[in-house]
């Protein structure tokens, strides 16, 4: 089981939080994915925005976050804003 933090976009901080929330390893964020893992964080700390729902989409797919393209970031963005 990889840590959380080999994935790019998840520091210490985001590693943290994502274990608070019942994801602890790599292989749980990419099973849950990125959407339910943001709904967590945002239960639990109101504070997360859009960025952190990019970054975990791109932990995922193992990019940068400012590297997903306009179509995913349109899809996670109607997704963060169905939250509100």
């Amino acid at each position: 089981m990889k840590d959380l933090t080999t994935m790019p976009n998840i520091g210490k901080e985001m590693a943290s939080k994502l274990k608070s929330v019942e994801i602890s390893t790599a292989e749980d964020l990419v099973e849950i994915g990125a959407k339910e893992a943001f709904f967590r964080l945002k239960t639990k700390y109101p504070q997360v925005c859009l960025v952190h729902l990019y970054a975990l989409e791109g932990a995922i797919q193992n990019i940068e976050f400012n590297c997903l393209s306009e179509k995913t970031k349109a899809n996670l963005k109607e997704f963060g804003d169905s939250l509100k």
